[in-house]
């Protein structure tokens, strides 16, 4: 029993895997190999795959373009929300549950409506194609989230931690930033971790708002036919280095995940 108790977690793992393991795989063959035949393992090793990534400004721009707006985008969406949050989760007034509930339905949205919008806008102030513009467009989803994250996270905090820093003489903003954020450090790395994957899995927005300045690796790996066809192992390469960016996110933040999963609204 204690064997089969280990052998059903390790096969769902195995099973879990196995699709990386089979993109890390293509992305050591060449296109022909990977139509003519199935090998579990490469049969000519190659890392052009790889090299034309690195070498060329079209994909590691991309990269750079990504993590960019990314960052960006993670930066102000927690900004903007951790004073939302503590307003929510602190203060009563007319209407805060409709306002809650009415922010949230932004999140609800699916992206393709706000799409044509935000690019005759951009288009008309001049900021299409820039790493603000997909910035700005993706804080409309992230910070709904963020908010309702965090919230979760403040109203687990008793409100006499707050009396007690007014009464010592602490100003608002030495509190909230000396006292009050590091309390919800969980709550706050769990927001970033969703505003970042959220933003960096993004397709539809980020591929309408660029065109070449700022376009990242998501558009890149759209237009990767050539004459000869689809360019298989080229785009198991960029799919392999795409998935980097966030286990590194997963790895430094897995802590506040299972924190955030035992104490927050997550």
């Amino acid at each position: 029993m204690r064997r089969l108790g280990f052998l059903i977690p390790t096969l769902y793992i195995v099973f879990l895997m196995l699709p990386i393991y089979w993109l890390l795989n293509m992305s050591f063959k060449n296109t022909n190999e990977i139509l003519g035949s199935f090998t579990l393992w490469p049969q000519t090793f190659t890392l052009e795959n790889y090299i034309t990534i690195f070498t060329d400004p079209t994909w590691y721009m991309g990269y750079v373009n990504s993590l960019i707006y990314v960052v960006l985008n993670t930066v102000l969406s927690v900004a903007v929300a951790l004073p939302a949050a503590y307003a929510f989760s602190r203060y009563r007034f007319l209407g805060d549950k409709h306002l809650f509930f009415w922010l949230l339905t932004n999140r609800m949205a699916p992206a393709a409506v706000f799409a044509l919008p935000f690019f005759q806008l951009y288009s008309a102030v001049g900021l299409f194609d820039t790493h603000l513009a997909i910035a700005l467009a993706h804080t409309l989803f992230n910070i709904p989230l963020a908010v309702w994250i965090l919230e979760g996270f403040m109203s687990g905090v008793p409100k006499e931690l707050d009396e007690t820093a007014y009464v010592d003489g602490y100003s608002f903003w030495r509190f909230f930033t000396r006292i009050f954020m590091p309390t919800i450090a969980a709550g706050i790395g769990v927001a970033a971790f969703f505003c970042f994957m959220f933003s960096w899995v993004e397709l539809l927005l980020a591929k309408t708002l660029t065109a070449v300045d700022a376009k990242p690796i998501a558009a890149t790996m759209t237009r990767t036919a050539s004459t000869s066809g689809y360019e298989l192992g080229l785009l198991a390469a960029a799919g392999v280095l795409t998935i980097i960016p966030g286990a590194f996110v997963i790895y430094f933040v897995r802590n506040y995940i299972a924190k955030g999963f035992a104490l927050g609204r997550v």
